[in-house]
């Protein structure tokens, strides 16, 4: 019985060190990158040139950008930008919202401090600034 109870502490053992060992500084990475950051996700006052076209340029330009329109949706310029963004599929597609396809296509869903600033954009009028 004492046995018994020694290998049966020992998996516990094992088993709470391998949870502990993933949530370790290896996986910090991994956290930046899907909250766009350190944890500290800034949205206030999103501008068009410094924040959101970076964000179209690596995200959305291989298929809609530089002179492409596929499916009909171009993001080169603000003007095109500003139709998707007032009719709601800017937002709806980057949010994967139910009826809508899920962009970008072909690769995971934008990060939520991602997401949120271009939210920030939109609800403030989607500004040309």
């Amino acid at each position: 019985m004492n046995r018994r109870k020694i290998a049966y502490l020992s998996v516990v053992a094992i088993t709470v060190s391998l949870i502990i060992a993933s949530c370790s500084k290896s996986n910090e990475a991994s956290f930046k990158n899907s909250s766009g950051g350190t944890g500290n996700c800034d949205t206030v006052n999103m501008t068009f040139a410094a924040d959101i076209v970076p964000i179209l340029q690596a995200n959305c330009y291989s298929c809609h950008g530089n002179g492409l329109s596929q499916n009909g949706v171009s993001l080169d310029s603000y003007d095109q930008v500003k139709v998707q963004a007032d009719n709601g599929n800017l937002i709806n597609v980057i949010t994967h919202a139910p009826g809508y396809p899920a962009m970008p296509q072909g690769a995971p869903k934008l990060a939520d401090c991602t997401i949120n600033k271009i939210k920030d954009w939109v609800n403030r009028g989607a500004l040309n600034n």
